[in-house]
């Protein structure tokens, strides 16, 4: 499956919901990457190659996971973003949509929904 060699990068200041996620997509067999914060995962030397994506919270302290979409934009990345949030609005589905997110899910997160979006995220990033 080709989805087993995917990295799936974590972005949320939450650190129990890094370790869920972390737990979820290993459990299914993916290797997870996290990171505290949106700065953090911006100084860190990404793969190029191989299915791939991001999962980040959208409300963090140093910025927004938006902002992150956009910086990684600038640098020329493609990266495909899956947005977390657990300070749902219409306007945060709405800026999400409109940034081509892969995904969009309110906390709590639900398991298979969200492997799906990944799965189906990581096979569009090949």
């Amino acid at each position: 499956m080709p989805h087993r060699s995917a990295i799936i990068y974590i972005v949320d200041d939450d650190l129990s919901v890094r370790r869920a996620l972390k737990r979820l997509i290993n459990s299914a067999g993916m290797n997870a990457e996290v990171f505290e914060s949106a700065n953090k995962f911006l100084e860190y030397k990404h793969s190029t190659k191989g299915p791939m994506c991001v999962i980040v919270d959208l409300r963090m302290r140093d910025m927004t996971g938006l902002e992150l979409q956009r910086e990684m934009r600038k640098r020329g990345s493609r990266l495909p973003f899956i947005f977390v949030t657990g300070h749902d609005t219409d306007e945060s589905r709405s800026e999400a949509k409109k940034s081509g997110a892969a995904g969009y899910f309110r906390k709590p997160v639900d398991d298979q929904a969200l492997l799906d979006a990944i799965i189906w995220a990581i096979s569009q990033s090949e």
